[in-house]
């Protein structure tokens, strides 16, 4: 089977002498990402990845896809076709057979293709099942990058931005600077990092080198060793052209000692080749005034219908209806990160004022403590981890605050969507939190990572909602008046993109 272009050739010429690129259409983007919604997702890499692929796509960039291809993908589109004929990659000593997929009928933009491997990807899980992790992850996420990165010259032919996303495909770099070095048509690619969340980093045990077929070389405390331990993560900040995070706040955050994860050294090693770029969120999907799946719409001009689905939302969850008495939401995954400890160490949950609702799942000990409060106090207090993008839509109409006392928090993108449908966030001062919310304006921040801290944040809420309601409507039409959409952030992707092209054109 002959290859499909996937990348059309562009339009018109380039003429910039600094990059050899001067419009979107001049260059290509191929995004490399473990989860991709809505094929693959487990929190808000898979959204942000489909965000700014969608964004550029929609702008004229012509955009690529590359996602493994996880059983769940085949039982929701059993209808995937082969673009090319199968071909053999090499991992360390093993050699794989693997095909490359797509939808088949009209092209989608952007376009996602599937990297298919039944051995390694067609499983329960993503990352692993039953709270463990498969201990081939190291493997499976090597396969993938070499595969896309092995067909990448059989289907583009314009200057391809290869953008790899966390510990997943941060081997995409490396092995475009150490195993495809040399080949022309490889050297001219740029690689960017995105890290969207450095908490998780792929650490592996030094023999895993071996496994995933990079030279011993790299085992270097200035490339890819750390404190004895075999890191992706640096890896790829090591060889990549340039790396972002999430927002501007959290690439100040990654540069210390207290907030770099270990890894503050490879971020101010790289120095202004590592950026902060804020994520954002589709406006069109995220629009109260017309949201098909809440009780009713509404907007800055017309606030009548919050009340309607605050109304519902305490009948979805058996709470009183109390019209008066502030309601929380808290739509996240039940880990520490989230800063759930503050909640629960010390009462602070049981004494607070007001209902609240959470929607997530996660870990054992925190869904536990909750459902136990919730039992106690069922007028008040909420449980749901069965989420689903209705019910947090549902939420985020019906609430009036939102909950996000995180530990840290790189982006965050719930702050964004609460506060397009007037629900106002009390946020700790960190990441995205802090670059996307003006504290007592539209939301209310507070610092310490203390039940204290926090307590006074909520006072400070509950003293703002008690006030005139002239008031209150005040801070609402503010924070939905924020624009949270893509395009700076793309515009700032695209000049990355650019710069790290500049230094593989064939004229640098």
């Amino acid at each position: 089977m002959s290859p499909t272009p996937v990348i059309a050739k562009p339009t018109t010429t380039p003429t910039s002498a600094t990059s050899g690129v001067r419009s979107p259409e001049e260059l290509a983007v191929v995004h490399l990402v473990a989860e991709y919604w809505p094929y693959a997702r487990t929190g808000g890499l898979a959204e942000a990845a489909r965000g700014i692929a969608t964004f550029q796509a929609a702008q004229g960039t012509p955009v690529t896809v590359f996602m493994p291809l996880y059983r769940s993908v085949r039982e929701a589109c059993p209808d995937l076709e082969p673009i090319t004929d199968s071909f053999r990659v090499r991992v360390g000593r093993r050699v794989e057979e693997v095909s490359i997929l797509q939808h088949p009928g009209p092209r989608r933009n952007p376009r996602v293709l599937f990297v298919d491997h039944p051995g390694f990807f067609d499983r329960g899980g993503i990352y692993g099942e039953d709270g463990e992790d498969y201990g081939d992850n190291p493997i499976r996420f090597a396969l993938f990058n070499l595969a896309a990165i092995e067909i990448l010259p059989e289907l583009a032919s314009v200057p391809v931005v290869v953008h790899a996303h966390d510990w997943h495909a941060a081997l995409a770099p490396v092995y475009l600077r150490t195993r495809f070095a040399g080949r022309e048509v490889h050297d001219r690619m740029a690689a960017v990092l995105s890290v969207h969340n450095a908490g998780y980093q792929g650490l592996q045990r030094p023999e895993v080198l071996a496994e995933i077929g990079l030279p011993r070389e790299v085992f270097h405390w200035r490339r890819m060793e750390f404190y004895g331990h075999l890191n992706l993560l640096k890896g790829g900040l090591v060889y990549a052209d340039y790396a972002t995070t999430v927002s501007p706040t959290h690439a100040h955050e990654l540069r210390t000692t207290a907030g770099g994860f270990g890894l503050h050294g490879s971020f101010i090693e790289m120095g202004d080749r590592f950026l902060g770029i804020l994520n954002g969120i589709d406006l069109d999907v995220w629009d109260p005034a017309t949201d098909p799946q809440i009780e009713a719409t509404f907007s800055r001009s017309d606030l009548s219908g919050k009340a309607a689905c605050k109304r519902a939302l305490q009948r979805e969850y058996s709470l009183h209806e109390y019209p008066r008495e502030p309601l929380y939401g808290m739509t996240a995954r039940l880990v520490t990160q989230k800063g759930l400890d503050l909640l629960l160490d010390g009462g602070l949950l049981e004494r607070a004022e007001g209902q609240f609702i959470f929607l997530g799942a996660g870990e054992a000990r925190y869904e536990e403590a909750l459902r136990d409060i919730a039992e106690r106090h069922p007028e008040r207090v909420a449980v749901d981890t069965e989420f689903s993008e209705p019910k947090e839509h549902r939420l985020l109409a019906g609430a009036d605050l939102l909950l996000m006392p995180s530990l840290y928090e790189p982006c965050g993108l719930t702050q964004m969507r609460a506060q397009r449908y007037g629900a106002i966030p009390v946020a700790r001062r960190v990441g995205g939190l802090a670059d996307t919310i003006e504290d007592q304006m539209t939301g209310f921040l507070f610092d310490g990572y203390t039940a204290e801290d926090l307590e006074v944040a909520l006072g400070r809420a509950v003293a703002a909602y008690a006030g005139s309601r002239e008031a209150w409507a005040e801070h609402m039409i503010e924070a939905m008046s924020r624009d949270f959409g893509w395009a700076s952030s793309a515009a700032r992707y695209l000049d990355v993109y650019r710069r790290a092209l500049a230094a593989h054109a064939p004229d640098a």
